[in-house]
């Protein structure tokens, strides 16, 4: 199997050793679990007023991607806040 640049770094650093067990990984592992569970969590809603044309657009989108179209809204407003929404050249 070959292996790429950075797989061929990672075991490179493996075997020298580089590498030390993390202390308390099962409490580590329960706290990003729960992180992981409130980021993801829905519980509050929330009403807002757009334009009827922005309003059948994503509606169209979600459609087209599968989803619910809140749920399309909801992914869009968490990428943005995640700094993950990419603004496309015109």
């Amino acid at each position: 199997m070959k292996l790429s640049k950075e797989e061929k770094s990672l075991l490179d650093s493996v075997e020298k050793g580089e590498w030390k067990s993390v202390q308390g990984i099962k409490g580590r592992i329960k706290k990003y679990q729960e992180y992981a569970k409130a980021t993801f969590r829905k519980d509050k809603r929330v009403n807002i007023r757009m334009s009827q044309k922005d309003l059948v657009d994503i509606q169209k989108k979600a459609i087209e991607e599968g989803l619910p179209y809140q749920t399309l809204i909801s992914s869009v407003l968490h990428k943005f806040l995640a700094g993950r929404l990419i603004e496309r050249k015109s």
